[in-house]
């Protein structure tokens, strides 16, 4: 595949409702037989917003594997899963990001000007087909920015609008990872909402409305009228749309991913496979081990990287809530081997934002115990589940099964806000985690 140093390449892309190119996936399975192959590392990205962007996350990241497998006898492919996420415009890619802002989108970014600039919105017309009578009206509010009541509330019900998906699409299956339901930034008072987001954008390090100074954190954010409230309604958007994103990653796993797993199984017996995410695209591979056959046992690691979905997604019993489990409760025994999960405390997006658009309506976790209830894995690392081994990066790693968490934040340290070091995933410390993880290479 060009664009991508590695071979054997192939590429498998789903559509939002976890239907497979057949073509490519009928390329996969008869390419990883062709080739003998011994192993398969099949990666899902995160919040990108188009195949080329994936493709050169890919590249990136998968450039160290033939150095680290040199000498080995592995005959090791490689499979880049392309699946219709976005990334809104103002959060870069350390280092390689394709696709920076416009000049006047940085400078409204910068000015503290919530507005939704041409690239996004049509990205999001993109993410979003049909809705683009909804996207002209949020980008009118955002660029008056009314100082009424009325409007934040129009804004929220546009932006559920947007996300919104009937009621038979398999999405509405796939929202949470703890039984859960819609989120509170979904349902609570709009402008409260927007208060608590504009706040987390000011604590982010983010300029929260035009004109502010350096001496903003020594004044009141509230008071002057509810227009300083637009930077966190659109902040609203944000967290909505990557909430879509969310449930879309696990009817994509589920429904899509799982049973190719499931076919190759079939098709390429003695293959091992080993499955790697990041962002939602964590969510996507853990999602992916329901939609397997139970009795595979080809899937013999699994490496999750900054995962944005619940640290307590895997656990048998939620501590706040003893008769419930998480939606992926036991899916870690489907894995002859390690579940790893690598977390980074330099992760903004997952620290701050994660959990304030994960929280239920009617939830009165304060903020300092908002995190316990609603974090992510990618900060913290998984939680709530017997046994969980946690090390450093560059310890040894536990090749048995069983979950393993991997604090990440010696490299996985760069990146602005709002997002942080949400995405500085490509390091060859972290391509080796996967290859020791699945023991690719050793005897």
């Amino acid at each position: 595949m060009a664009g991508v140093g590695v071979r054997p390449y192939w590429e498998l892309t789903f559509d939002a409702d976890g239907d497979v190119d057949r073509r490519q996936r009928d390329a996969l399975l008869a390419g990883a037989a062709r080739e003998r192959l011994t192993d398969l590392v099949v990666f899902a990205h995160g919040w990108n917003n188009d195949r080329s962007m994936a493709t050169r996350l890919y590249t990136r990241f998968f450039e160290p594997f033939p150095e680290l497998l040199a000498g080995s006898r592995a005959r090791v492919g490689y499979a880049g899963v392309i699946w219709p996420a976005m990334r809104f415009t103002d959060e870069p890619i350390p280092d390689f990001d394709p696709a920076p802002p416009g000049r006047a989108a940085a400078r409204a970014a910068a000015a503290g000007e919530p507005v939704l600039e041409d690239a996004l919105r049509h990205q999001l017309t993109q993410a979003f087909p049909g809705r683009e009578m909804v996207l002209e009206r949020l980008a009118q509010l955002l660029s008056e920015r009314p100082d009424a009541r009325s409007a934040f509330d129009e804004f929220a019900r546009l932006v559920r609008e947007l996300i919104s998906v009937p009621e038979d699409s398999p999405d509405v299956r796939f929202g949470a990872d703890g039984g859960e339901g819609t989120p509170g930034m979904l349902a609570d008072d709009p402008l409260e909402v927007c208060e608590v987001l504009t706040a987390a954008l000011r604590s982010a390090g983010m300029t929260v409305w035009p004109g502010e100074t350096v001496d903003a954190e020594r004044r009141p954010l509230f008071g002057g009228g509810l227009t300083r409230m637009w930077s966190g309604a659109r902040e609203l958007l944000r967290q909505g749309v990557y909430y879509g994103m969310k449930r879309r990653s696990g009817t994509v796993g589920q429904m899509g991913l799982g049973p190719v797993l499931g076919r190759l199984a079939d098709e390429a017996p003695g293959l091992r496979v080993h499955l790697a995410g990041h962002s939602f695209g964590a969510r996507l591979v853990s999602y992916a081990l329901r939609g397997m056959p139970h009795d595979a046992r080809h899937v013999k690691s699994v490496t999750l990287l900054q995962g944005a979905f619940s640290h307590y997604a895997f656990c048998a019993e939620l501590p706040h809530e003893r008769a419930r489990a998480g939606t992926l409760d036991g899916m870690q025994e489907r894995i002859d081997g390690p579940l790893v999960c690598c977390y980074s405390k330099h992760d903004d997006a997952l620290r701050t934002f994660y959990p304030l658009a994960s929280k239920m309506a009617g939830d009165s976790s304060s903020f300092l115990g908002l995190f316990d209830r609603w974090g992510a894995n990618g900060f913290d690392g998984i939680q709530g589940v017997d046994g969980t081994r946690r090390i450093r990066l560059g310890e040894e790693l536990p090749t048995s099964p069983g979950c393993v968490n991997v604090d990440a934040s010696a490299v996985v340290r760069r990146g602005a806000p709002p997002a942080g070091a949400h995405s500085d995933i490509c390091h060859p410390e972290l391509a080796r985690v996967i290859l020791e993880a699945g023991r690719i290479g050793r005897a």
